[in-house]
């Protein structure tokens, strides 16, 4: 009797010995090139759990690292326009210690050109065009951390009168005190902007923008700037330059 047709062997094409012989094959210098369904299913099973456990540490770390650095984010594109230390430049406003919330609403504002005065148009709407709303956020948490610095740029001789509409607003007019909104130290709280410090430029082209009709969705603001005389609006401005709005609350 053939031993090697009894075992299955004679016939390389079917039988137990063709399994033998296939397996046989597949074992070069040492290492298994076949392996059954079950052990691929429990590699895989093993590559996802180690994969899960990077992916936990991963959330762990860059929730307990803290703010991003400049490196980490888009800030260059910012500080063209708003200065190296985000303090403001010219018609750009000052970003450092500016409301997380504020300015998460305002690049979304930006980006869906809610924002629609001048030099929104010109140039924040293209700057915020292609911010995914993670950059967005990080980029707000970015400048709120930073230390603002009073711009102090107003005319002091308009500045008592300022104080005394931010104080007490204008009652003839029927418009509220502004410090009931933006804080007795003009530092605003969540999406209402810290105005203490803001330059005189920036704060009364703003009020005269809403008085124009731009950003009607700043509501109340377009009425406010629309009941406000021009003199009215620069001694508020002026005001609020000098305003140092320290506080720790963002």
């Amino acid at each position: 009797m053939d031993h090697a047709a009894n075992r299955g062997e004679s016939d390389p094409e079917t039988g137990a010995g063709a399994r033998r012989i296939c397996q046989r094959a597949q074992v070069k210098r040492g290492v298994l090139l076949w392996q059954p369904g079950w052990v691929h299913h429990a590699r895989d099973l093993g590559i996802m759990k180690h994969f899960r456990k990077k992916m936990a540490a991963l959330a762990i770390s860059l929730a307990t690292t803290g703010p991003l650095l400049a490196d980490d984010l888009p800030v260059r594109n910012c500080i063209w326009c708003h200065g190296t230390s985000a303090q403001g430049y010219y018609d750009a406003p000052r970003l450092a210690g500016q409301r997380v919330d504020y300015l998460v609403n305002q690049l979304q504002a930006f980006a869906t050109h809610k924002r629609d005065e001048f030099l929104s148009t010109k140039y924040m709407w293209n700057a915020a065009a292609h911010l995914d709303p993670l950059t967005i956020r990080n980029l707000a948490a970015y400048f709120s951390a930073l230390p603002p610095e009073p711009a102090m740029d107003g005319d002091s001789a308009l500045a008592a009168e300022g104080k005394i509409i931010f104080e007490n607003g204008v009652p003839d007019e029927n418009i509220a005190a502004c410090q009931a909104c933006h804080g007795p130290e003009a530092q605003g709280v969540r999406e209402i902007p810290r105005l203490g410090g803001l330059s005189y430029s920036y704060l009364k082209r703003r009020l005269e923008q809403w008085s124009q009709g731009h950003d009607a969705s700043g509501i109340p603001m377009p009425k406010v700037g629309r009941s406000l005389s021009p003199n009215q609006i620069a001694a508020l401005a002026s005001y609020l330059s000098f305003v140092g709005g320290e506080s720790s609350e963002k």
